[in-house]
């Protein structure tokens, strides 16, 4: 695993010890992370292994039974744990989910407008008599919505009705909603759920687009292994709660410890191996 020193300078978001229980199950059990700035971090692991629980600690959804997270603001450090769930947003932090949550019965415009929200400085007065202040917001609003819609290729889907798009669309409305809110550091749970292998190639390129064109750093749950090896610098591999191992894509995807957890132990993978080098010589 890889054991290189890292500037605290250059730590966006530190778990510490993060441990979180449900009744008498472990979710996360003593957890611990750093998500560097500007790069690709993942989360691994078969299901439930405690991955979106993480997602949740760090959105506030739940509250830590244990451990802390640190977070690099607009404002300076600052203790996630400490923070209110509606506070998240504007800290800089953005998310999607496993499953869509987008306004179905609202166009894709519409949509990437509301991902504006946590950026609305205007009074209640102000909006009521739609002020000078109010109009230049709606003009700004606009034009970082358009800029998220050339950035994702979706000039063509601007006025469509999010009910009627493909979920391969619709999945890169919902990556567009959250790049709206313009983040420090943006959340993706499993952005391939669902997709086929095209569009996860796409997937693929607007991730490594994110980090290295708009300098946004990613923190991702992913079970797709592809798509993990070709857009993580790092990667976090997780199993019943509790961490297995850190390191780069192929440091983690060739520990016996993951091995076991996704395939069984590592003796049952040497003799499928054997299995599928020998029926490869039969079919010969």
């Amino acid at each position: 695993m890889s054991h290189i020193q890292t500037d605290p300078a250059d730590v966006l978001l530190s778990a510490r010890n993060l441990s979180v229980r449900f009744g008498g199950v472990l979710a996360v059990n003593d957890v611990s992370f750093d998500v560097r700035q500007g790069e690709v971090f993942t989360l691994i692991g078969p299901n439930g292994a405690g991955k979106t629980t993480v997602f949740n600690l760090i959105s506030r959804i739940y509250q830590p039974t244990q451990g802390s997270i640190e977070y690099l603001g607009p404002n300076g450090r600052l203790v996630l744990t400490e923070q209110p769930p509606h506070r998240i947003a504007g800290l800089g932090i953005a998310r999607t989910f496993q499953n869509i949550e987008l306004f179905e019965h609202a166009t894709v415009l519409q949509n990437l407008l509301i991902g504006r929200h946590t950026h609305r400085r205007t009074s209640f007065w102000s909006e009521a008599f739609f002020t000078r202040k109010t109009r230049q917001a709606e003009i700004e609003a606009r034009e970082k919505v358009e800029q998220v819609i050339d950035f994702l290729d979706l000039q063509h889907h601007r006025e469509s009705m999010v009910a009627g798009l493909p979920y391969g669309v619709r999945k890169v409305v919902e990556l567009a909603r959250a790049l709206c809110t313009e983040p420090r550091l943006l959340l993706l749970d499993e952005p391939s759920s669902g997709l086929n292998v095209e569009e996860t190639d796409d997937m693929a390129f607007w991730i490594a687009d994110i980090k290295n064109e708009l300098g946004i750093s990613v923190l991702m749950v992913e079970h797709d292994m592809s798509l993990v090896s070709k857009v993580s610098d790092r990667v976090l591999a997780m199993s019943m709660g509790a961490e297995l191992a850190t390191g780069t894509p192929s440091e983690v995807q060739s520990h016996p410890g993951v091995i076991e957890a996704y395939l069984g132990s590592v003796d049952d993978v040497s003799a499928l191996r054997r299995e599928n080098q020998a029926s490869a010589g039969v079919s010969a």
